[in-house]
């Protein structure tokens, strides 16, 4: 019999998503006991890092800074214990919007005119510029956490200031405006694999963080009753976009497809929710997998990015 690694789930954390992580942490590790793992919960905030060197893999369930920005990569790398999902240069990138855009723009990928302001008077000029409605959202948080669509100079104060409070600099997107799409990636370049497309349905078209954790009456659609051409369109971009930051192990895709049926890649999410309400495990019950069997092939994708050859 071979005998399964002692596996640590990375949980908490300190960011803006930490109710969410510790939401995603104890859905991982109950899954992965019923699987039968010697598993541990870890919550970075309140335990010491250093701890970690004792396990044998890592899962990575904890979302924003600090957990999905390269930075727990990176230590972990340093304490060469293999984890779950994309490398430190890919997590760094994949959680700077403004970064990944560029990226997505500089590989012929679809994504919405954007324009980065860091004062309230650049705001009201990219509005100008954008025509309303826009998306104002600090190009460093998830899980909705500060974005606003506004749709007239009179929400522009309050949206600066609601954003601002998380960064420096903000994000300013023309909103594309028809349906609501997120892919779940899987896998490593040549292998590359898209789960089935998910539809959001909210009832009031608002797609934000109580939509996401709090409420019921939001809808999801797996897979997306989309014309199966223009599904393999879509899968293919989020999966280019996906290549494109050299992600591996998973990884999510969010998209809107306007009233053109054009898709527009919004951003990539590196280690995304993992919650009741969360989509990757709706996109893998699509494809005929339970919320554990996603947990597991996740868990068996874990790996150390950084090939070195220094010795010690």
């Amino acid at each position: 019999m071979i005998k399964k690694p002692r596996v640590v789930v990375l949980y908490g954390g300190t960011s803006a998503e930490r109710e969410v992580s510790l939401m995603s942490g104890r859905g991982v590790f109950d899954a992965l006991v019923s699987r039968g793992y010697d598993v541990e919960l870890f919550d970075i905030a309140t335990q010491a890092i250093e701890n970690i060197k004792a396990y044998d893999v890592a899962f990575i369930a904890l979302h924003g800074r600090y957990g999905e920005d390269g930075c727990i990569q990176g230590l972990l790398e340093l304490l060469k214990v293999p984890y779950t999902g994309p490398g430190v240069m890919s997590s760094s990138i994949g959680m700077n919007k403004i970064i990944s855009k560029k990226i997505f723009i500089d590989e012929g990928l679809p994504t919405p005119d954007y324009m980065v302001v860091k004062s309230y008077e650049e705001l009201k000029k990219a509005a100008v510029s954008l025509g309303y409605p826009i998306i104002v959202k600090p190009p460093q948080e998830g899980s909705t956490i500060g974005l606003v669509k506004v749709e007239s100079d009179e929400m522009l104060e309050s949206a600066f200031n609601e954003s601002g409070q998380y960064d420096g600099e903000l994000l300013v997107e023309k909103c594309i405006e028809g349906r609501e799409l997120t892919v779940a990636i899987l896998g490593k370049q040549p292998n590359t694999k898209a789960l089935p497309l998910v539809e959001i349905i909210t009832p009031d078209g608002n797609y934000d963080y109580d939509q996401k954790y709090n409420r019921d009456d939001t809808k999801y659609i797996s897979p997306a009753q989309i014309d199966p051409k223009l599904t393999e369109e879509i899968q293919d971009i989020c999966i280019k976009a996906y290549d494109a930051l050299e992600c591996e192990g998973w990884s999510r895709v969010d998209v809107m497809l306007d009233g053109r049926n054009k898709p527009w890649i919004l951003e990539i999410n590196t280690s995304p929710g993992m919650t009741s309400h969360s989509l990757v495990p709706l996109a893998a019950k699509a494809q005929g997998m339970e919320y554990a069997d996603i947990c597991e092939e996740i868990l068996k994708s874990a790996s150390l990015k950084i090939k070195s050859v220094c010795k010690g």
